[in-house]
């Protein structure tokens, strides 16, 4: 699992049918400092409830077409789940 930031949305305008009325978000991966790195990543959201501005953790390859139901859509990426929070100790 990764952690990332949801920094927008995306409208599909074909839609996969086993994808329909899954949510498509623009997420930031971020560091274990919680800071970007990489270029963002379009995923579809399994949890339905993220937001932008969010802190989500998501998955990617395999796992991800796993995380939606119907099984093995064709996803790279899906949000898993929405963080609360990080406590990390310092460094």
């Amino acid at each position: 699992m990764q952690l990332g930031r949801v920094i927008g949305t995306v409208v599909p305008c074909v839609v996969y049918e086993g994808l329909a009325g899954v949510p498509f978000l623009i997420v930031q991966p971020l560091d274990r400092r919680c800071q970007s790195k990489g270029t963002p990543l379009v995923t579809a959201d399994s949890t339905r409830m993220a937001g932008p501005g969010e802190l989500v953790y998501y998955e990617g390859g395999r796992e991800a077409a796993m995380a939606l139901e119907p099984w093995f859509v064709p996803v790279d990426h899906a949000i898993i789940g929405i963080v609360d929070g990080v406590n990390r100790p310092k460094d």
